[in-house]
């Protein structure tokens, strides 16, 4: 009888101990679920995808960014508990590149190289 008992004591903490692993691994995936947004740059060259992979990489609750140079479509995968679509809008901005129509902060546009910039003579054919 004692055995049974120790048995059904030990099954029991195992299963508890179980539901609680399983109970944290579901709060973890439906907090850390990601997200992706896309925007179209201004962004003409290899050098901008470098500078815009890498400013995004520094923002907060930013997973992966992927620039298509030929498409100027910036993707970004983040949680969407650290940060926003808007900021992230805003973080490409910063960077010194359009997204989606609304124009990039002056400061940051004027420090581009020139081959980064938009009205670049060697990138108006792409445009």
């Amino acid at each position: 009888m004692k055995t049974i008992s120790s048995f059904l004591l030990a099954a029991t903490m195992f299963f508890t101990v179980s539901a609680a692993q399983a109970q944290e691994v579901a709060k973890t995936k439906a907090k850390g679920g990601a997200e992706q947004v896309q925007f179209k740059t201004s962004a003409v060259c290899d050098m901008c995808k470098a500078r815009l992979e890498k400013s995004m990489a520094y923002e907060k609750g930013v997973q992966a960014a992927n620039l298509d140079v030929q498409s100027k479509l910036l993707t970004v995968t983040y949680r969407p508990d650290k940060t926003t679509p808007e900021a992230l809008r805003t973080a490409v901005q910063r960077t010194g590149y359009d997204a989606d129509g609304q124009t990039a902060d002056a400061r940051a546009y004027d420090r581009l190289p020139d081959c980064c910039k938009k009205n670049n003579s060697t990138h108006s054919d792409k445009h």
